[in-house]
């Protein structure tokens, strides 16, 4: 199966209308140009990515959702956009640079030899300056399967209809479909999809995501320094101390 095979499952699932689909490869040397600030990120790009695709245009026009403008954002057409990762590529790293290289908001399906990932980071106006975008929070969910059959991930795809979208303006339908991200990502974690419009429920499960990733990394560390100590009685208190986190962290498993 080739690359943009394995995009599909997720690209079909967004059910854009054909006016909207480009379907054309995208140069890796443009990503380099716009994209690479240092020569490591150039490197990374050259040996880390094996395709580029632009699947979509999302703009008023192709899909007949209005534009969205305000005195932080100017979101005129969210971009979808496909990446095929080579074995070993860096590709957080990776993920995070087209985001930046792009300057529309950007909906980005890659592939890796561990699965399909999706993502999204909402994009705002550099402060200090004029006509330059930066980028906020790159929300990722990975792993994903173009031949899943699982019930969590049949649920999210069949969650990202453009039909099922809030289509109040493009930074509504962009945070409907950063919002099932999340949705998935709380799922992995509790066994059930929910995907919400409900800004109450998306900031109480985000808020829940963000503090669950969180202690995870606090627990490893603290795991890993009781592995490491000799002394019994400090190992007791570390002992005791993950006995907390995991105490917190399945009272924020229990939010989502």
């Amino acid at each position: 199966m080739t690359a943009g095979a394995n995009f599909l499952a997720i690209i079909n699932a967004l059910g854009l209308p054909s006016g909207a689909r480009v379907d054309s490869r995208v140069p890796k040397k443009l990503l380099i140009e716009q994209g690479a600030p240092t020569a490591a990120d150039k490197r990374a790009i050259q040996d880390g990515i094996d395709e580029l695709q632009w699947f979509a245009a999302c703009k008023p026009a192709t899909i007949g959702v209005p534009a969205f403008s305000d005195d932080t954002r100017e979101y005129l057409e969210i971009a979808v956009i496909g990446c095929a990762f080579r074995p070993g590529a860096k590709t957080s790293r990776l993920i995070e640079l087209i985001h930046r290289a792009i300057p529309y908001p950007v909906l980005l399906v890659t592939a890796d030899e561990s699965g399909l990932t999706i993502s999204a980071a909402h994009k705002r106006q550099a402060q200090n300056e004029a006509g330059r975008t930066v980028i906020e929070q790159v929300i990722a969910a990975s792993t994903l399967r173009a031949d899943a059959v699982d019930s969590v991930q049949t649920a999210f795809l069949g969650s990202l209809a453009l039909t099922q979208q809030p289509r109040t303006d493009l930074f509504a339908l962009y945070a409907g479909w950063i919002a099932r991200i999340e949705a998935i990502n709380a799922a992995r974690l509790t066994g059930a999809f929910a995907a919400s419009d409900n800004q109450e429920v998306i900031e109480r499960r985000r808020e829940a995501l963000d503090a669950h990733a969180r202690l995870t990394k606090e627990i490893e560390g603290l795991r890993a320094k009781a592995r490491r100590e000799k002394q019994l009685n400090r190992r007791v208190d570390l002992n005791l101390e993950i006995q907390r986190r995991e105490s917190d962290l399945a009272a924020y498993t229990n939010q989502l």
